[in-house]
């Protein structure tokens, strides 16, 4: 256990990089805001310290920790209800994340009761803002056609953005116009893929992949390299969608934008919830409900046709 200068208990280096790899997870798979991350690691700091204070760790959290905690921010530190119910979202996704990464075999939230309230919509880009992101790769970049295909498979795909980084050689069936992906949990889904993601992709297959592996002679199954022909990470793709994002002036651009895109558009053009629920790899329809806000264009399009005083 370290120590603060004024006497009072610190978080040890050990959760200290748990944290700093959840936030990680969240700001670049996520894309959530600067000030929504921060907020999640002064919660889970203050949770890490309160753990000390009981001479236990983050991987060694039970129940009754989450319990005690909870109810420290209501009695002792007067905490309002709404910033309660903001901790405990922390720590359930936290605690997802590290179950899922193989930090913990069960979750001390399971049996938590998770809060009620408005959900924000996913931030959706129109077809205007996605045609011009799609346009948007500088033909003369070095890596303008791998570039060009993950833009394309985020959009015609839905991928969350540790699936495209993990994708493999194997995993390419383009004969058959599907890609099988292995999302959370390892769980298997297969996504069809559209004609211009398939020629996007093939292009960088042929004529950009093989150049990047010859750099340092570097042989590996991942689909994306970088410059020197070794595997990208989900962080890089974040980069560079953002780059070439804000080079087309949109602003806001991450992966996660992508796929709430992905999702609404086909909504929108009249996919069933269901099947939706099924490409995205959600366990429970619950979180696919989320886009069923419907684009403003076809609530107006059904109004228009269907109401009878128009």
């Amino acid at each position: 256990m370290k120590s603060t200068k004024a006497g009072q208990p610190s978080i040890s280096d050990a959760d200290q990089q748990l944290i700093n790899a959840f936030i990680t997870y969240i700001e670049t798979e996520l894309g959530l805001a600067i000030n929504t991350s921060l907020a999640y690691r002064r919660d889970m700091t203050g949770f890490a310290e309160f753990l000390t204070d009981r001479n236990s760790s983050l991987p060694q959290a039970v129940p009754a920790d989450i319990a005690s905690y909870l109810q420290h921010l209501q009695v002792s530190r007067r905490m309002q209800i709404s910033s309660i119910i903001r901790h405990s979202i922390t720590l359930k996704m936290f605690y997802r994340y590290a179950q899922h990464r193989g930090w913990r075999a069960d979750t001390p939230t399971e049996f938590m009761e998770t809060p009620h309230g408005w959900r924000r919509l996913p931030n959706v880009l129109g077809r205007v803002e996605i045609e011009a992101l799609l346009r948007a790769v500088k033909v003369d970049h070095p890596l303008a056609l791998r570039d060009q295909a993950i833009i394309e498979l985020f959009y015609a795909c839905g991928f969350r953005a540790s699936e495209l980084a993990n994708l493999k050689i194997e995993h390419l069936h383009l004969d058959l116009g599907v890609i099988r992906v292995l999302g959370k949990g390892n769980k298997e889904r297969i996504v069809p893929v559209g004609k211009p993601a398939q020629k996007a992709l093939l292009d960088y297959m042929s004529q950009l992949r093989p150049r990047l592996q010859a750099v340092k002679g570097l042989i590996t199954s991942d689909v994306f390299v970088s410059r020197s022909g070794q595997p990208i990470n989900r962080i890089v793709l974040w980069q560079r969608l953002d780059a070439i994002a804000k080079g087309a002036g949109i602003k806001g651009v991450h992966p996660h934008a992508l796929r709430h895109t992905f999702a609404t558009h086909l909504l929108s053009g009249g996919a069933d919830l269901r099947v939706v629920q099924e490409l995205l790899g959600h366990a429970n329809i619950v979180t696919t409900q989320i886009y069923t806000h419907v684009d403003a264009d076809r609530l107006q399009s059904v109004h228009r046709k269907h109401h009878p005083r128009q």
